[in-house]
């Protein structure tokens, strides 16, 4: 299993009634959180394109509960609560996008990467919204993990959106045991941002040698 690293601290009484919730997780010590920062490394496929164009990537967009560094569980499909004494490092939002710019530098196929603030010149713009970031129980004694997004690769100079996908992990947990969701988290998030590079960097190659034939 992944590490994961951890930080223990005491918030003030109002922040921690802001992330009081789930009945089914509460207990323990109420004046402590824990601070979940998965780590995220992302694998390599040797068949990823090489591509020579530059690409920039939107800040993703996600609703005001997932916007947020409270860690999101589905007890019952009408209700989305939190876990009570535990949080993100940042919101989901900012983790993905750390994520994906890590993958495509990392990746070492891609002439360029960066945020859209750099304000790099650019060929395409990755342009993502996070639909669900949330373990769910769905009637079962241990919860899944759910990480869903969409993802649009937008050929910048005349804004053509050359393709939409959307992309979804699923990871058991196996336990009601906070550092076991933050663990699958983890695992989602690493194996989604591979599908994504890999699918960006494909589409677009595509799309570059397919202007080339015109």
């Amino acid at each position: 299993m992944p590490s994961l690293s951890l930080t223990r601290l005491l918030l003030p009484a109002a922040l921690l009634a802001s992330l009081a919730g789930c009945s089914i997780l509460a207990g323990g010590d109420r004046n402590a959180v824990t601070i979940y920062a998965p780590a995220l490394q992302v694998k390599v496929d040797p068949s990823w394109p090489t591509v020579a164009w530059q690409l920039v990537l939107s800040k993703p967009s996600a609703t005001r509960m997932v916007d947020s560094p409270r860690i999101n569980v589905r007890p019952t499909p009408a209700e989305l609560e939190i876990y009570s004494g535990a949080t993100w490092a940042q919101p989901a939002t900012d983790m993905m996008e750390d994520a994906l710019l890590r993958g495509f530098e990392d990746s070492g196929r891609i002439a360029g990467v960066a945020r859209s603030a750099a304000g790099i010149r650019a060929d395409y713009r990755l342009a993502t919204d996070i639909r669900r970031f949330e373990s769910d129980y769905r009637g079962q004694p241990t919860p899944t993990v759910l990480i869903e997004i969409n993802t649009k690769l937008i050929h910048v100079v005349d804004q053509r959106v050359v393709a939409d996908r959307t992309f979804r992990q699923e990871q058991p947990v196996g336990s009601t045991d906070v550092p076991a969701v933050a663990a699958a988290f983890e695992r989602g998030m690493n194996a989604l941002t591979a599908e994504v590079v890999g699918w960006a960097l494909t589409t677009g190659k595509q799309d570059t040698d397919a202007s080339l034939l015109h």
